[in-house]
């Protein structure tokens, strides 16, 4: 019988939602301490250079400045998962824009004059900027000694005397003779620049250095226990001293996932003899010091037979992870276990390299790099639909995973995973795909329409848990304790529902603190990769079930009625069908007294915890295992004007959809999918890195580097959600914040080829690149 819900599935609002608005909300950038200092830092000019000498006499005699480091005498590296990193560059400078001094000052005036009386000598090196350049025999390394960095090992595999710091491979079938026996076949490559993930705040951390070797960290983080256990590993310090705080946060899109400036916060503090210290990024070094989206090049073969049935893909991603890629080993290992997209192939053969180059490194960011490979799968895929002169929904359709068939690592795909084929069906039935555009007013506009798929699974390793605590207030109420951060995608609000549901009472009984602290909350991994609402759902439905239990307990011995037999409802216990005998949780949470004085029970203090569960490291030759705890399945179907005159694309309309298993709020889903969209649109016609061919960042700033605004919201956006319920999910539910941007760029790319015949590789479709191409085609006609 299905269980009615109460509070699950309805649209409440935001709990953020009036403090924001109303600037009651307290950020890291708000935040100050009596005595505090302020940090700046000196930058390179040069993307690849020896650091000959550097003179900090003149600074250091600047009155108020109280601490100035270099990175001599900082001899640590940093990493999640490739400890690869320095806080500040020691020897040499790997990409311009790299912080080589940092500066602690009475105010930020006083720091940042004092940088500008910094001298440093450099000698300039080669500078490799091209990653498939970078793989060349006899490329400059930029990290020559790479064989002695840590890293996870078994997961990870950096290529010593190379500039590769992970090679992922999958390995299915036989490519070679499938693609042999193929009657079609296709190749093309595909390329993705790097973008910045533009958050509201930028990133911004105050530290401070406390005796006995403690620590104290105010961060603008995603991954407060994270940040704890990297600076730990660091500085080599117990986990018991260090304590970190994560206020309300501006949003991150993974950008602030691992560790930003609080190394650089902490030693400068401690450099300063304990008095706190503020470091907080101008905007140009969001861009260009602070780390950003990989670029992507990829190739892809596809075979398949006259009917259309793919019968082998090879592709090869190469990762343009910049100077380091302490986190960029990891897209290129989740690259590569979705390099296939949501189709079944029986013959799959994927390289996936993360490689060095001399410019900004890259990081986590939303989609974790399915965007860019499904640039290149979903373009393709319309490419080999038009060579078997078939529709590409049709085409998609031969082609996508169903019950029975086995993903390209060996996992088999059941009734729980979703239904990808529903998706598409949903998207092509709504934009009205098989039917011509009307054709636009205006002779030198032309309209096209097309589609694309998605699909991702969390990307994290096999023993990521998450940890929560319920305390009953006095009047019956929950407060909920968690180290997940809700950073704007709304996961509070949904905890609270869930609470509220399992706890039969109120939403407005439930409470979250917008703060995590490491001294207080829970244990939670980080807050990346989709699944804080499916991991930290299932831990809040754990310790309410805790909480219920204990209430039982106590009113069990109070009503003289075997637990088992008692119903919680209306925030109160009472026997089965007997009502009027209730017990309120108010009379129940500190603990129940009788009549003659004597108390039972105690506080009412439930924990919930939650770990994946089934995941595998991969074959490190094969790439066959387990290494998705779920997959979201999802599909955009949209419709374009280009004006052929000043290349300008309108997109008039687009439809999502998402497989979401079960919709746990439909105005935070909504959301969700709207700003994807946008944001989708952002890597599609606008955003993109532009370095000089000496490795300099020309756009680091918004007025060259441009993204989405509300005038570019489309014309009309449709949301579509499935629920296909996912086992082991909260009420079925499955992850869907970082989806809807997937798959955006694709869907793009191929509307314009059905709207002017031309093919595009490279991303961003501005203006400019559609009136080279227009000129490029009349010219070859």
């Amino acid at each position: 019988m299905t269980r009615e819900l109460n509070v699950i599935g309805k649209p409440v609002a935001r709990a953020d939602a009036v403090d924001k608005v109303t600037g009651a909300a307290h950020y890291t950038h708000d935040l100050g301490f009596p005595g505090m200092l302020h940090a700046a830092l000196v930058l390179s000019p040069h993307a690849s250079a020896r650091i000959v000498s550097v003179d900090t006499e003149a600074a250091e005699a600047t009155p108020g400045v109280r601490a100035i480091l270099t990175g001599k005498s900082l001899d640590v590296h940093l990493g999640l998962y490739m400890q690869d990193k320095r806080i500040l560059a020691k020897d040499v400078v790997r990409y311009q824009g790299e912080a080589v001094v940092a500066v602690a000052a009475d105010t930020l005036e006083i720091a940042n004059a004092a940088c500008r009386l910094v001298r440093v000598d450099y000698e300039e090196l080669p500078a490799v900027l091209d990653p498939c350049e970078a793989m060349e025999k006899g490329a400059h390394l930029v990290h020559p000694d790479l064989e002695t960095y840590s890293h996870m090992e078994g997961v990870f595999f950096p290529k010593p005397k190379t500039n590769i710091a992970h090679h992922q491979k999958i390995r299915k079938g036989d490519v070679a003779r499938a693609s042999d026996d193929a009657e079609v076949t296709l190749t093309a490559s595909f390329d993705n620049p790097p973008v910045q993930h533009v958050p509201m705040e930028t990133h911004a951390t105050i530290a401070q250095s406390l005796p006995q070797n403690r620590m104290e960290v105010w961060t603008s983080s995603q991954s407060p226990y994270t940040v704890r256990h990297l600076l730990s590993a660091t500085f080599n310090l117990p986990h018991a001293s260090i304590r970190v705080h994560v206020p309300y946060v501006g949003g991150g899109f993974g950008g602030k996932a691992g560790l930003g400036l609080e190394p650089l916060a902490y030693v400068l503090s401690k450099a300063a003899d304990g008095r706190p210290v503020k470091v907080v990024a101008t905007r140009e070094q969001e861009f260009n010091t602070l780390p950003s989206r990989q670029g992507l090049h990829s190739t892809i073969e596809i075979g398949a037979r006259a009917d259309g049935k793919i019968v082998s893909l090879k592709s090869t991603y190469i990762w343009d992870a910049g100077a380091y890629a302490d986190y960029g080993v990891n897209v290129g290992r989740a690259a590569a276990y979705s390099g296939a997209g949501p189709y079944s192939i029986d013959n799959c053969w994927i390289d996936s390299f993360v490689v060095y180059t001399n410019k900004i490194y890259g990081t986590a960011y939303r989609g974790f790099g399915h965007l860019e490979i499904l640039w290149g799968i979903e373009r393709a895929m319309d490419q080999m639909a038009r060579k078997l002169n078939m529709d590409p929904a049709e085409f998609r359709r031969i082609n996508l995973l169903k019950e029975g068939d086995t993903t390209i690592t060996g996992e088999a795909f059941t009734s729980g995973h979703g239904k990808p084929q529903q998706c598409l069906d949903a998207v092509t039935e709504a934009i009205g795909w098989g039917t011509p555009s009307t054709p636009p007013d205006v002779p030198h506009k032309v309209r096209g329409k097309g589609i694309a798929m998605l699909h991702k699974a969390p990307a994290m390793p096999t023993y990521t848990s998450c940890s929560v605590v319920i305390k009953l207030d006095e009047d019956g109420g929950a407060d909920i304790l968690v180290s997940g951060v809700d950073y704007g995608q709304g996961t509070y609000t949904v905890l609270r529902q869930i609470a509220a549901e399992e706890l039969s009472i109120p939403i407005e009984k439930t409470h979250i603190t917008w703060e995590c602290d490491t001294a207080f909350s829970p244990y939670d991994w980080q807050t990346v990769a989709s699944r804080f609402a499916y991991m930290g759902g299932n831990a809040v439905i754990e310790a309410s079930a805790d909480c219920l239990g204990q209430l039982r307990s106590m009113a069990s011995r109070a009503l003289d009625v075997p637990s088992e037999l008692l119903i919680c409802n209306g925030g109160s216990v009472y026997p089965d069908g007997q009502p009027d005998r209730a017990i309120s949780y108010a009379t129940l949470a500190l603990g129940y007294t009788f009549e003659n004085g004597n108390s039972i029970g105690g506080p009412v203090i439930g924990h919930g915890r939650f770990i994946a569960k089934g995941l595998t490291h991969l074959d490190p030759e094969t790439g066959q295992g387990l290494p998705a705890q779920y997959w979201t399945y999802g599909a955009h179907a949209v419709e374009v004007e280009v004006d052929t005159q000043t290349g300008e694309i309108e997109v008039l309309n687009i439809v999502s959809a998402l497989d979401a298993g079960k919709v746990l709020n439909p105005k935070l889903c909504l959301g969700q999918v709207v700003g994807g969209v946008i944001q989708g649109l952002g890597s599609a016609l606008w955003e993109g890195f532009v370095f000089s061919e000496d490795g300099r960042f020309l756009n680091p700033a918004f007025v060259d580097y441009k993204i989405p605004t509300a005038k570019d919201i489309p014309h009309r956006t449709q949301q579509i959600f499935l629920e296909n319920p996912q086992p082991g999910g909260p009420y079925g539910a499955r992850g869907v914040a970082e989806h809807p941007m997937i798959s955006v760029p694709s869907a793009i790319g191929n509307a314009l080829y059905d709207a002017l015949g031309i093919e595009f590789m490279t991303l961003p479709l501005n203006y400019e690149r559609i009136l080279t191409r227009l000129r490029e085609n009349a010219e070859a006609t």
